[in-house]
């Protein structure tokens, strides 16, 4: 199996691993920063949370590794946390966006891109 194939089984395995507050993928929230594989199939993974301090980071996290783990040909899972660049709506994917417009009836990305113009975290 190539390296572009196994990473793709493990985004598309990824794209199966939910927010438990935002009911969308980690994928498609954009909370996935990097997927890489070296050439002992050990699958490296750099993620981020929505904030630095939510809840559920041990919970999400150990959600990565059980599931990419049980991507056939992966050998290990290395997950790296981190808050740079922080997350923002920008970094959704299109499906992401979509979907949150469906769920909450507005572009989330838009409301942010105004709101980081306007200077005020709460312009709507």
């Amino acid at each position: 199996m190539s390296k572009e194939e196994l990473i793709s089984r493990v985004v598309n395995v990824l794209k199966t691993i939910y927010d438990p507050e935002i009911p969308i993928n980690i994928y498609d929230l954009g909370l996935i920063y990097r997927v890489d594989v070296d050439e002992s199939n050990v699958v490296y993974i750099d993620m981020t949370l929505t904030t630095p301090a939510c809840p559920i980071t041990v919970f999400v996290v150990q959600q990565v590794i059980n599931y990419v783990r049980g991507v056939e040909g992966v050998k290990d899972v290395k997950v790296n946390i981190t808050f740079n660049p922080p997350w923002n709506p920008s970094m959704m994917t299109k499906e992401g966006r979509e979907r949150f417009k469906q769920l909450f009836g507005y572009d989330i990305v838009e409301e942010y891109l105004k709101s980081s113009r306007s200077g005020s975290p709460n312009a709507r």
